[in-house]
């Protein structure tokens, strides 16, 4: 009877050992694996981009199709997404602090040594497993993952700003081609009539062939310019339809302001340095020195001595209908401090690793600060130097309309040609297609100024 009690232990003890974590929850119906969470847009994600800051374009096409990108992009939900990931990986670290329990049914036969007969046994196992974290290894381990959930709450903010900007300067480089495109028809027009005209006093002898094919070569040219504005803006109504989470076959129907339309910014003196502090890549960077620092001193103590605690209480009966009985109850209760001896240097190689790594993302943390300065810097300069152009090219456009004026007095006393007239109306054409690009690249510039700075310009 002692050899069998005593197997019992063993056996039960060795079944119960195969699964010393906590049982998983059962399974979910087929019809909540396949339910769709749709996430509404929270008042925090709203504030990522600074939308007073894009009401200041006084453009209600932009404002919603900045409010349509924050609530349909895809690459936002996936950001979204994996802040849930990172929290349940959290939530998995923080599992290993705690105590497991397992229990189950472990039928068993017992052949015991000198005796011809075969006896079964039914037993009942619960069992606790739990590893003291007393040098809080387990501790270090889930705080790590903490940080990985914080830093992907801050990469959600960046990619709300990043979608944001794209789809800013998408919109307003649209504005710019449906003006340059309007501006291109009308040399193409007057292209065409100076090719005729000239094709006319070709034919009177007036003009040489050559001056005619120059003109044809213009015009075929302009016609070309035409497609390739064309084609640069489909491709870029595409790409706004992409952020904003529509098809891009209905691309072509996406609504805009026009050029005239359009805010021209306030360019500021200057952006404090310590606007970079709340850059999501900085704060970012940041973070991950913390948990590269927090992995270092978890490497460190894996050479610290586990540890277990373990207890065990079993209903174990060769008779079902007694195997609960307080007499049938087999009980252990044990501790256990193990200390590897000998690793093949793998947890020395790990310390030296998580070191490497923890200097390597001390350097990426140096280099964010300064590559957070250069964008800043370039994107105030940017913006300062394409505003002076466009300031400078305004007031030529200026000069050249108001020389256009004089010409078509010029025309209407006789004094020069239609001919003239027209070259002089395609270089006042050229002019304004110039101002056009100088000034909405301002705009451009500013979305990037915006971007540089993590959304907080006022």
């Amino acid at each position: 009877m002692k050899y069998k009690k005593a197997l019992a232990a063993v056996i039960t003890l060795s079944i119960a050992g195969l699964n010393m974590v906590p049982v998983p929850a059962l399974a979910k119906s087929k019809k909540e694996e396949n339910k769709v969470i749709k996430s509404q847009i929270s008042q925090y994600q709203i504030d990522y981009i600074n939308m007073p800051w894009w009401e200041t374009f006084n453009d209600e096409y932009l404002n919603g199709y900045i409010d349509k990108a924050i609530r349909n992009n895809h690459d936002l939900k996936i950001a979204t997404l994996r802040i849930e990931q990172y929290r349940q990986l959290e939530k998995m670290q923080l599992a290993a602090e705690l105590p497991s329990v397992s229990g189950g049914f472990a039928p068993a036969g017992i052949k015991i040594p000198g005796q011809t007969n075969t006896d079964g046994m039914w037993a009942f196992p619960l069992m606790v497993h739990y590893e003291a974290d007393i040098f809080l290894k387990n501790r270090d381990k889930t705080r790590a993952a903490k940080k990985d959930w914080e830093k992907s709450k801050i990469d959600e903010r960046a990619a709300f700003i990043t979608v944001a900007s794209a789809v800013g300067a998408t919109y307003f480089n649209i504005v710019k081609a449906d003006k340059l495109i309007e501006l291109q028809k009308e040399i193409i027009k007057d292209r065409k009539e100076i090719y005729e005209l000239m094709s006319e006093r070709n034919k009177v002898g007036l003009t040489s062939t050559a001056d005619v094919v120059r003109a044809n070569k213009a015009f075929v040219s302009a016609q070309a310019d035409l497609m390739d504005l064309e084609k640069s803006r489909t491709t870029l109504l595409n790409s706004l339809a992409v952020l904003i989470g529509e098809s891009p076959a209905d691309s072509a129907s996406l609504k805009r302001a026009g050029y005239d339309d359009s805010y021209f910014v306030k360019v500021p003196d200057s952006i404090s340095s310590e606007i970079i502090d709340q850059r999501p890549d900085y704060l970012a960077a940041e973070i991950s020195v913390e948990k590269a620092g927090i992995d270092t001193r978890a490497a460190k103590k894996e050479f610290l001595p586990k540890i277990n605690l373990i207890g065990l209480i079993s209903f174990s009966s060769s008779a079902l209908n007694t195997a609960f009985n307080w007499s049938n109850v087999l009980g252990f209760l044990g501790a256990s401090a193990m200390l590897d001896l000998f690793a093949g240097g793998r947890k020395v190689a790990n310390l030296k690793l998580k070191k490497n790594q923890y200097e390597q993302v001390l350097q990426n943390y140096y280099k964010t600060n300064l590559i957070a300065i250069q964008e800043v810097n370039d994107s105030l300069v940017s913006l300062k130097q394409d505003d002076q152009k466009y300031k400078t090219n305004l007031d030529v456009y200026n000069m050249e309309k108001q020389d256009f004026g004089f010409s078509t007095h010029k025309y209407d006393e006789g004094l020069i040609s239609y001919l003239d007239l027209l070259q002089r109306r395609e270089n006042l054409l050229s002019m304004n297609k110039l101002v056009v690009s100088n000034k909405l690249d301002c705009n451009i510039d500013y979305i990037g100024l915006y971007k540089a700075t993590g959304a907080k310009i006022q």
